[in-house]
């Protein structure tokens, strides 16, 4: 399957995989984009020696083309901006900010810009900037949202701009998939289906409970304050919304929160952790390898567009 996306990162498939803190390292990023798709690695907040660490393990594992995503509110930001192009990566994706600062020295190396949206009005203002493509990301996604629907989004996001959508939120199997393409997108964006692939190297507690997750398992706290996030219910949400309910102040929050995306990832708590995950997780069945799901999906899809 063709599109622009497929031909801006000389990828197979027109699927990437979300740039997860925690989640998102060399071997998933490398296993999707053998896959035939995108593989990204999440550099959240890790410095810039670690991100070039995990690209280059990357590289190890696959010739294919791998992107990375940087969280533009990263105190190493500048030094990842950097490390981007000192590896060669030809794709990123960006979120919390506006990437403005990094776009000549990244366009001069042949990085393809791709910004994570909530609204048509950032999409206008990356595009104007030099973004190459947008990710139009929806409230159904895992971690933190916006407040619009990717129904709604994306294509309010495809007539508002002339680059290329990517639609990210509410996709994990073909369905989504060609609903996705239907709407305009040129790709998709997926994270909760790949964080229960056997690459993934989140604890095995934490893949059980996004695969028995059913439709009304996920929770979104911080609303109150501007930072609302996904996740799967637990211990932890319990707690959160009650104090939130009962109006504690943001640094109470915090510390309640404080390294819980690493207790479910690498310490398997799932009582404690946060179970970042997106509504989609009821459609997660079973652990399969990142080959297996990417083309499982573009099968599905491939059907249902040819019907259509």
């Amino acid at each position: 399957m063709k599109t622009r996306i497929t031909e801006l990162l000389g990828i197979e498939y027109p699927i990437i995989q979300g740039g997860m803190a925690w989640v998102a390292e060399h071997n998933l990023a490398a296993a999707v984009s053998e896959a035939g798709g995108l593989g990204l690695i999440g550099g959240a907040s890790a410095t810039a020696d670690v991100v070039r660490n995990e690209i280059r393990k990357a590289k190890e594992l696959t010739d294919k083309p791998i992107g990375v995503n940087v969280m533009l509110m990263s105190p190493h930001a500048d030094e990842v901006a950097q490390v981007i192009v000192e590896e060669g990566i030809k794709a990123v994706t960006t979120g919390a900010g506006n990437p403005e600062k990094y776009m000549e020295m990244w366009k001069n190396a042949g990085v393809k810009v791709m910004p994570v949206v909530a609204s048509v009005a950032l999409a206008k203002r990356m595009e104007k900037y030099g973004a190459d493509a947008v990710v139009a990301e929806g409230c159904e996604s895992g971690g933190h949202i916006g407040s619009q629907t990717t129904m709604c989004l994306v294509p309010q996001v495809v007539d508002a701009v002339d680059i290329p959508v990517i639609a990210a939120g509410g996709v994990a199997d073909g369905r989504g998939f060609a609903a996705a393409m239907m709407l305009g997108a040129e790709a998709v964006q997926i994270g909760t289906r790949f964080v229960a692939s056997k690459e993934s190297i989140v604890h095995e507690n934490y893949k059980e409970r996004i695969i028995k997750a059913k439709d009304i398992d996920s929770e979104v706290t911080g609303r109150s304050y501007g930072h609302p996030i996904r996740v799967l219910r637990n211990k932890m949400t319990r707690e959160y919304l009650r104090m939130e309910k009962e109006g504690a102040a943001f640094e109470e929050l915090e510390h309640l929160t404080l390294g819980s995306l690493r207790k479910a990832v690498v310490e398997g708590d799932v009582m404690n952790g946060s179970l970042m995950a997106g509504q989609i997780a009821g459609l997660v069945k079973e652990e399969k390898s990142c080959d297996e799901i990417v083309k499982e999906i573009m099968s599905q899809a491939e059907a249902l567009l040819r019907l259509k």
